[in-house]
């Protein structure tokens, strides 16, 4: 006896689409979570790069490398005099120091045109910690998303 192939029947095309559709159900959650902890890692990476800089700023100006008059933190007066450099004071030919080569967007912002200065909120060192303020310099920086990480903080506190 020969076997001739032939196609799918109702029951068995119907059986199929089921599978399929339980299998993309079941992966949609998988996906979700995924784009979330990437987009977390994203802020967080961003967060550390720009907070190192920041800190490598003070740690700069503290070392007498960046000049300052009495009156200023020593902090950088904006986040853009991180990737543009600023004047070694203690080079003879005013070599300048670069702490970013460019700065991060934050992922979550959701205008994707605006600048990366403009996605961030800056804190400035005068300002209280529980209530942040721009000021004369970037003391640190965070998040101007409502939205909230997979640890269950929103991101406006990391």
């Amino acid at each position: 006896m020969s076997r001739k192939t032939r196609g799918f029947t109702l029951i068995e095309l119907i059986v199929t689409v089921v599978i399929v559709a339980l299998l993309t159900s079941a992966a949609a959650p998988l996906i979700e979570l995924t784009v979330r902890r990437n987009r977390d890692q994203e802020l967080r990476s961003a967060l550390r790069e720009i907070r190192t800089a920041i800190d490598a700023y003070k740690l700069a100006t503290d070392q007498g490398r960046v000049s300052r008059t009495a009156l200023q933190s020593g902090y950088p007066p904006t986040l853009a005099a991180l990737v543009e450099g600023v004047h070694d004071a203690r080079s003879p030919d005013k070599r300048l120091i670069y702490f970013l080569r460019r700065l991060p967007p934050d992922p979550s912002f959701p205008d994707v045109n605006a600048s990366p200065a403009d996605t961030w909120g800056k804190r400035s060192y005068a300002s209280p910690p529980d209530r942040p303020e721009e000021g004369q310099d970037v003391f640190d920086v965070y998040s101007l998303s409502d939205k909230t990480g997979l640890n269950g903080r929103p991101y406006r506190s990391w």
